[in-house]
């Protein structure tokens, strides 16, 4: 039996709630499948011939396939439809199937990154869908999987094996569960290797592939770090913005994020310069930009769940002038900072950057949060106004 997921009740929400259908996008190896496939009545797979040959039937032969024969009362039939956006009239489609069969089916359309490029853009599926997208375990998924009613949930302890295991292993379903060294090395060697040969090859014809493995390579070492696309463009002998597209490319296969400056309000602030993180932090050996990657990945997935469930309009920054003063994170909500977050791996002085930052921006939370220690049953939101030292364990267990 599956692990539950946090997604699990997301879905369940989403069909009890609204006459949509579910999108579900997010990295390779997340889970989406085995998310989705819970309670579903069918499920297809575009790069499965025989399902292939289905869809390519069109919407009513699918229909016919998945409500079979119609009796009153009968609940809507759930259907998956996996790695569907490969199809060139993928959307043409789905506003087909929904238009004509929404009313008895559940449809979920899941697939990787790719998903989401494909979905921008003269979308003639709008009004059609709700989008989700799909992050790996983090510290408040392993204690709660239940729906978030609001932003901010009371902390909750998880166990340690659970802690140990994000911390060492990383989110990724498979690393995660499976706790042995070994697979850790071979799962990221393979995702890597993937997406540097499989991935990149899909979503764009490069005529370079080993300059694009070499900044794979080097984007590994430079987690936590900002981004300086002519010094890259010299290491592996290419374009500055050669660099910058395809920085933005590995972005779309969730290989990283970049998190930009915010600048408004902040004098002599930074404006263009971006920082870089990887998506799985368990490969990262130098133990600060370790900690930092690990506190971006379970804030992203803060930020962007809250959004997508309707919470709020949040986006994730953070801060730096030309004197210096930087702190790791800001957590914008609905136009106006929210949250700042420095990372620690050890136990430290606040930083004089948190308390400067927080002056200037305004935010009501500020937080110095301390990795490799020992989870407090504090509230962490509960006072404002100036910052405070928490624990990780405590901390990202109130978010998702």
């Amino acid at each position: 039996m599956p692990r539950p997921r946090l997604y699990d009740a997301i879905l369940e929400r989403h069909f009890a709630k609204f006459g949509k259908m579910a999108f579900v996008s997010g990295p390779r190896q997340v889970g989406k499948t085995t998310v989705c496939k819970q309670g579903c009545d069918t499920y297809l797979n575009w790069d499965n011939l025989a399902d292939r040959r289905l869809v390519l039937a069109g919407p009513d032969a699918v229909a016919e396939k998945v409500i079979g024969v119609e009796r009153p009362g009968r609940p809507p039939r759930r259907l998956v439809l996996d790695e569907l956006h490969k199809d060139r009239r993928w959307r043409a489609f789905l506003k087909g199937l929904f238009d004509s069969h929404g009313d008895r089916l559940q449809i979920i359309a899941t697939g990787s990154s790719r998903m989401d490029v494909y979905m921008r853009g003269g979308d003639s599926l709008m009004g059609r869908y709700f989008a989700y997208r799909m992050h790996p375990f983090s510290v408040a998924e392993c204690g709660r999987t239940s729906y978030p009613e609001d932003v901010i949930a009371p902390p909750v302890a998880i166990k340690d094996a659970d802690w140990r295991a994000l911390r060492d292993h990383g989110g990724f379903p498979e690393p995660f569960l499976q706790r042995d060294p070994t697979v850790s090395r071979r799962w990221r060697d393979t995702r890597l290797t993937q997406v540097a040969t499989q991935d990149v090859r899909d979503l764009d014809r490069l005529r370079d592939l080993s300059a694009m493995e070499n900044l794979l390579l080097n984007l590994q070492e430079r987690s936590a770090c900002q981004l300086n696309y002519a010094s890259l463009a010299v290491d592996i002998q290419v374009s500055a913005p050669t660099v910058k597209s395809w920085i933005r490319l590995l972005e779309q296969l969730h290989q990283g994020f970049r998190l930009t400056p915010w600048s408004k309000s902040i004098t002599h602030s930074l404006r263009k310069e971006p920082k870089w993180y990887l998506r799985d932090w368990s490969g990262i050996q130098d133990p600060g930009r370790r900690a930092e990657t690990l506190v971006a990945c379970h804030l992203l997935k803060a930020t962007e769940g809250w959004t997508d469930l309707g919470l709020g309009a949040f986006s994730l920054h953070y801060l730096r002038d030309k004197k210096g003063r930087e702190v790791d994170f800001l957590v914008v909500r609905d136009g106006k900072p929210w949250m700042l977050v420095e990372a620690k791996s050890s136990p430290d002085a606040i930083t004089p950057a948190l308390r400067y930052y927080q002056e200037a921006t305004g935010a009501p939370h500020a937080f110095q949060v301390v990795v490799d220690d020992a989870f407090e049953d504090v509230d962490c939101f509960a006072e404002k106004s100036r910052p405070f030292v928490v624990t990780a364990r405590g901390f990202l267990s109130q978010l998702l």
